[in-house]
């Protein structure tokens, strides 16, 4: 009798839990078969490095000595203007905030770990986390994107980000990027 109550048992919690499928071999609960329907979204923007006395925004919080190749271990935290169009003029989406360093003894290598901060349009409200390897000296550089909120809940990818030289000074350099998320 306690045999018919256990196999009653069993097969009203296979009935109770609709999320996946019971495994009678392991007594575990399985994940459904079927998947989420997942978008690609591109999207497309600047950033602007901007290292006046005046309005900076990205300051350098840890310095090296002068004999350190590549500046290796110099740090910077960011609060960049994203914007549209290459000039910073142009209509401002939002912000790229994040901390780098440079981290390579051979090249101008940084590491990354950047939110980008969407204020204004259908992604106001929801940000996108990258974090990666920034060969700073090479155009079409990638790196991941791991994450994200909002729109953006689940978010994973790349972005190729470029500077953009013919408009850049030492003082205000602009970088493109091209950022593309599969999410939910």
């Amino acid at each position: 009798m306690s045999l018919s109550y256990s196999f009653i048992f069993l097969f009203s919690i296979t009935l109770i839990i609709p999320s996946g499928v019971f495994s009678h071999q392991s007594n575990i609960m399985l994940p459904s078969e079927q998947q989420p329907t997942e978008k690609l979204t591109h999207i497309h923007f600047y950033y602007h490095d901007i290292r006046n006395n005046k309005n900076p925004t990205i300051v350098q919080i840890i310095d090296t000595p002068k004999n350190v190749p590549n500046g290796f271990g110099s740090t910077f935290m960011m609060d960049d203007a994203m914007t549209e169009g290459p000039e910073l003029s142009s209509k401002q989406i939002g912000r790229a905030q994040g901390l780098f360093g440079l981290s390579s003894f051979q090249d101008l290598g940084m590491s990354m770990l950047i939110n980008f901060v969407f204020k204004e349009g259908q992604y106001a409200g929801s940000t996108l986390s990258m974090l990666g390897r920034n060969p700073i000296s090479e155009q079409n550089r990638e790196m991941a994107i791991v994450g994200g909120t909002g729109f953006f809940r689940f978010a994973r990818g790349f972005a190729i980000a470029n500077s953009v030289n013919d408009i850049s000074t030492p003082e205000h350099f602009v970088v493109e990027y091209n950022v593309t998320v599969s999410h939910p």
